[in-house]
């Protein structure tokens, strides 16, 4: 990845979106394979680890804010904000900034999402669209930033279907996963492969170092985690050498009630570590 460029920048704003779920896509909070989703409010404070290679990143910080909420009934709501200031050193500051909000159903069915993000005072970039599950495909309807309507292949997964699948095969004992995932970022356009590698549970009484807001929440201290790394790789992408480098890889401890804590995001020459700040419970409707 060269830097500094708008792609780099870019990439670092829309970590959620996918991650989601921790997707740009789309934040840390999702649903847990067989129990609820924990409606909350989470702040994280972004930092530079380190940076690699030729092109390097002399400083890196900014802020998640995340929201989630919904119900099986309702489905599940995403609202996220993240402001990102990248230093690649000599006066070069790229500032970020990305607001997303996003609904998904619980079966994984339809998918609707507007992201906006802002590079130093350029122009907003806006995405807007509602991607639904017809039959064998998946029929993407955009409205940002052009009008257009296309098909997916049936086996690609939205973000919070993706952590919900993630989470069903660590409690399965699996320790690799493979899906192709969509979550409406960069241009509304873009799919990504990916592989998540999963370690041993951590049980709920193994104490986290070290710890934050999440860790002291007594909701949290009883459920097991895991850790988790997941690289997205461009599908459209040709591989070099017969192997194919991720666009970037994401890595974090996963609660089975969704909850997502100490992010590590691995941008190939730089690293930024995601602290959790704040985290508040918030209270949510049974269905009925």
């Amino acid at each position: 990845m060269i830097l500094p460029s708008r792609t780099a920048s870019r990439a670092l704003v829309l970590t959620i979106a996918v991650a989601a779920g921790i997707g740009w896509a789309q934040g840390p909070a999702v649903a847990a394979a067989s129990g609820p989703f924990l409606a909350h409010q989470a702040l994280y404070d972004l930092s530079l680890v380190k940076s690699r290679g030729n092109n390097s990143v002399s400083d890196a910080r900014g802020r998640i804010l995340y929201n989630f909420s919904g119900s099986s009934c309702e489905g599940y709501t995403s609202e996220f904000r993240q402001v990102s200031e990248l230093d690649s050193g000599e006066g070069k500051v790229t500032l970020s900034d990305l607001k997303s909000t996003s609904w998904e159903d619980a079966a994984g069915k339809t998918y609707r999402f507007k992201i906006d993000t802002r590079m130093n005072d350029g122009e907003s970039a806006p995405v807007d669209g509602i991607a639904e599950r017809v039959g064998d495909h998946i029929t993407v309807k955009l409205t940002q930033p052009v009008k257009k309507t296309f098909d997916l292949d049936g086996k690609v997964v939205f973000p919070t279907e993706q952590i919900k699948r993630i989470i069903a095969a660590a409690r399965e004992g699996k320790s690799v996963l493979e899906l192709t995932v969509y979550d409406g970022s960069d241009n509304g356009q873009k799919v990504y492969n990916t592989l998540a590698v999963i370690g041993k549970a951590i049980p709920g009484d193994h104490a986290p170092t070290p710890p934050d807001p999440s860790t002291a929440s007594d909701v949290m201290k009883s459920m097991t985690r895991w850790p988790v790394t997941v690289s997205y790789y461009d599908r459209d992408a040709k591989a070099t050498d017969g192997e194919q480098t991720p666009v970037y890889a994401m890595s974090f401890e996963l609660y089975e009630n969704g909850v997502s804590r100490a992010l590590v995001l691995d941008y190939n020459d730089f690293v930024i570590s995601g602290a959790m700040d704040k985290f508040d419970v918030k209270a949510s409707k049974p269905c009925k």
